[in-house]
């Protein structure tokens, strides 16, 4: 019989605000999994962009107010586990899973459509709108829990559930296919590197948008070519010349990107670094019969296919830094800085 710990060390979010809103505890009651449920003892967690907007309250659309500052638009409960990307083993299962789960480690999907017993009438994100990763232990619906075999170690898968699967699915969603060019702003960063790494797998034509610093690096992931963030992208590639954007950046310099896209060009967007509002000329978006879509929400099996691109080695992990579970406030301090490659990862086992 598995012995159960009645408590657990994590660390808290205690309301929206700066980085004294994060308290270490090692008196927290450690979950128990209900029907239908996993619980998950956390090798390592992923520092995630999603993580520091949820607790500054960026994605507040009402003049920084938190009441809808979360994905979903839902007030958030505090005090409140956050942490999005999760690599951990199965410690303990509920009422109708299979006890053959018991010792797996799993990668953690991000966006649930299950919790407590039964399905949801809108998405849930982990440590958002339910407890995550930044902690010894947490549960999910056994569906959410995705068995993974493979010689990387937690870090390195921790590294991946978000940040790759919010990728695939902007490529999903886009419809990329083999010798199509896309550009992919942001490409530095954990979604900009992997969808440079996914769509080169799917034979695309990748160049990426990054500081002349991370270019090389870029360039070694798969990218055809890079260009500056400060260059003009339709001066530099020409007009009408791309077939999908992967925008992560926005800000002022967003309506080149849907000058740069040929007719019946894609543009996808799941992130606006340099600013949400953007000016949309609508004579280019119908003239031109552009599809702009947002991604968010992952399509269904899009989690399963990333987790055999992971165990087919077709994506690589970057790692840019690990830091302990307790210094969860320098790790996000140096995720702010944006001088990294790839992830910053928090080893909590």
């Amino acid at each position: 019989m598995t012995i159960l710990p009645s408590s657990m060390r994590g660390v808290h979010l205690t309301g929206h605000g700066g980085l004294d809103r994060l308290a270490m505890r090692d008196d927290m009651p450690a979950p128990r999994p209900g029907p239908g449920d996993v619980l998950i003892q956390v090798g390592a967690a992923g520092v995630n962009n999603t993580d520091i907007n949820t607790r500054v309250g960026w994605y507040s659309k009402n003049d920084g107010a938190a009441e809808d500052a979360t994905w979903s638009g839902a007030p958030l409960r505090f005090p409140r586990i956050q942490g999005i990307d999760i690599c951990g083993r199965v410690v303990a299962v509920g009422e109708g899973v299979d006890p053959a789960r018991m010792g797996q480690r799993v990668l953690i999907e991000p966006c649930l459509r299950e919790a407590g017993g039964g399905p949801l009438e809108t998405p849930w994100f982990l440590g958002s709108e339910c407890d995550g990763g930044f902690a010894e232990y947490t549960v999910v619906a056994a569906r959410h829990a995705h068995a993974i075999e493979s010689p990387l170690s937690d870090v390195e898968l921790a590294s991946f559930p978000c940040s790759y699967s919010t990728a695939e699915n902007m490529l999903t969603r886009a419809g990329v296919t083999a010798g199509e060019r896309v550009l992919v702003t942001g490409a530095s960063g954990g979604v900009g590197s992997a969808a440079v790494q996914l769509a080169r797998a799917r034979g695309a034509r990748v160049i990426a948008v990054t500081s002349p610093a991370k270019a090389e690096s870029l360039r070694a992931l798969g990218a055809e070519d890079t260009l500056t963030r400060d260059q003009d992208v339709a001066e530099a590639l020409g007009r009408d010349s791309l077939d999908v954007v992967v925008d992560l950046v926005g800000g002022p310099a967003w309506p080149a990107l849907l000058d740069v896209l040929r007719p019946g060009g894609r543009y996808a967007v799941a992130g606006a670094m340099a600013g949400p509002m953007v000016t949309l000329d609508l004579r280019t978006l119908y003239l031109k019969d552009l599809t702009l879509v947002g991604a968010t929400v992952l399509d269904d099996g899009v989690f399963a296919a990333l987790v055999g691109h992971i165990a087919a080695g077709r994506v690589k992990p970057l790692v840019a830094a690990t830091y302990p579970l307790e210094a969860i406030a320098e790790a996000q301090t140096a995720f702010l800085q944006k001088a990294h490659v790839g992830k910053i990862v928090l080893e909590v086992a």
